[in-house]
C-alpha cells in the first residue's frame, strides 16, 4: 500500500485492519459511511452510539485521526451559526483507499439506506443534520 496510513503507530496493513475493525471504531466509521453528506458532528456520533460514553466516542474519533483514515473537517469562521456544530468528522482520501483495498466499503450503500430509515432522531440532531457542512469536504 503507498500510503501512510498507521505509520503514527508503527502498525502494518493486516495491524491497521484489525485497528480499524475494532467494534467501537468500525462502528464510528460506519457511522460516517452512512450520513447523508458523510461528514457527522460529534454530536451525532454519539447520538448514533447511545451505548458509548461521549468519551470513548471522541477518543476513539481522534485515534481514527491519528491513524490518518478519519479528518476533522471544520467550518470556516465565515460559514459557522451559532447553536449549530462547526467540526465534522469524515474519510480521508487514503482512509477511503485503505477501506476499498480491504473490501470494508462493502455496505456503504445498505448502510446509507438503513440510515434514512431512522425515525426517532432527537430534534438536536435532526437539526444538527441539516446543519451547513464545509465545501470542500
Amino acid at each position: 500500500m503507498s500510503t501512510d496510513l498507521g505509520t503514527a503507530g508503527g502498525m502494518d496493513s493486516r495491524e491497521l485492519v484489525h485497528f480499524v475493525t475494532q467494534q467501537t471504531r468500525f462502528a464510528l466509521i460506519n457511522n460516517i459511511l452512512q450520513h447523508p453528506k458523510q461528514l457527522p458532528s460529534m454530536y451525532e456520533l454519539e447520538e448514533l452510539n447511545p451505548s458509548v460514553s461521549e468519551a470513548t466516542v471522541y477518543k476513539h474519533i481522534q485515534k481514527l485521526i491519528d491513524a490518518g483514515i478519519v479528518r476533522e473537517v471544520p467550518l470556516d469562521d465565515d460559514q459557522r451559526r451559532q447553536g449549530y456544530p462547526w467540526k465534522f468528522y469524515g474519510l480521508t482520501a487514503e482512509g477511503r483507499t485503505f477501506l476499498d483495498e480491504h473490501n470494508l466499503l462493502a455496505a456503504e450503500e445498505t448502510l446509507q439506506q438503513i440510515y434514512e430509515t431512522i425515525s426517532n432522531k432527537p430534534e438536536k440532531m435532526v437539526k444538527y443534520e441539516n446543519a451547513p457542512r464545509p465545501d470542500d469536504a
